[in-house]
């Protein structure tokens, strides 16, 4: 079946714009152009739309969608299975979330009494889903099940005064690059503090701490995307700064 930019538009819930901008972008062409001059799009079309807005709802720029859809070894099955997995962990956040706001209702009404751990409970989850979602099929592959399944619930039992810390250690490590990157030096005073605060905060979440996984993590910084795309958010290459700064500091 055919359609007509306006009536996939109907179809899909994305605007009459927003295909004709794919279109410009590379990113989705119809399939023809109607002696009107419409956009005519079909079923190969009507499919990659719908992979297109499903790796928009998980938070995918439009750049890097054109490069998945068009990687010689883009695999239909395999990727509806990951967005089903992903699907699965954003439920699972959002309903922790449900959970722990009903239970603060209840109890603000005197119907419960929700103990200090239960109110912090579902932001641990969250934190672990979160990791999950972004790192985990990295982390597993280089780390293995066993260990991140420990490191998991580690978290779990965090009481909240260990997860303050390691939230405001997130922080601290953050502020802390922006200096050492004004130095240019990975091995400055600067860099080399930003490194320390790095290490007690893997130490917070992640108790089974060594130089090797410590500089393991530091490669993984630069070779996934995702952890590269969190920390050159701070500022350009500051993933391969970090990397270096970690080699250096692990010495």
């Amino acid at each position: 079946m055919e359609y007509s930019s306006n009536k996939l538009s109907k179809l899909s819930g994305a605007s009459a714009r927003t295909l004709r901008h794919y279109d410009d972008i590379g990113l989705l062409k119809p399939a023809r152009i109607a002696s009107s001059g419409y956009r005519i799009y079909g079923q190969a079309e009507v499919d990659t739309l719908q992979q297109i807005l499903f790796y928009k709802e998980l938070g995918f720029a439009l750049n890097d969608i054109k490069k998945l859809l068009s990687a010689p070894n883009f695999d239909k099955e395999r990727t509806f299975l990951s967005h089903l997995s992903e699907l699965q962990l954003k439920r699972e956040r959002l309903d922790t979330l449900i959970n722990n706001v009903s239970k603060s209702i209840a109890a603000m009404k005197g119907a419960m009494i929700m103990s200090d751990k239960e109110k912090f409970e579902g932001f641990k989850q969250n934190l672990i889903n979160e990791n999950e979602q972004k790192y985990g099929v990295e982390i597993r592959e280089k780390y293995g099940s066993q260990v991140v399944d420990k490191s998991n619930a580690h978290i779990k039992g965090l009481t909240q005064e260990q997860y303050d810390k390691g939230e405001k250690l997130r922080h601290a490590i953050e502020e802390a690059l922006i200096s050492a990157l004004e130095t240019g030096n990975p091995a400055s005073v600067e860099a080399q503090k930003a490194c320390d605060l790095h290490k007690q905060w893997l130490c917070v979440f992640y108790p089974a701490y060594s130089k090797e996984y410590h500089k393991g993590l530091g490669e993984m910084y630069v070779t996934c995307k995702r952890f590269k795309a969190y920390y050159d958010r701070i500022s350009p290459e500051c993933a391969e700064f970090l990397r270096d700064a970690i080699n250096i500091y692990c010495e």
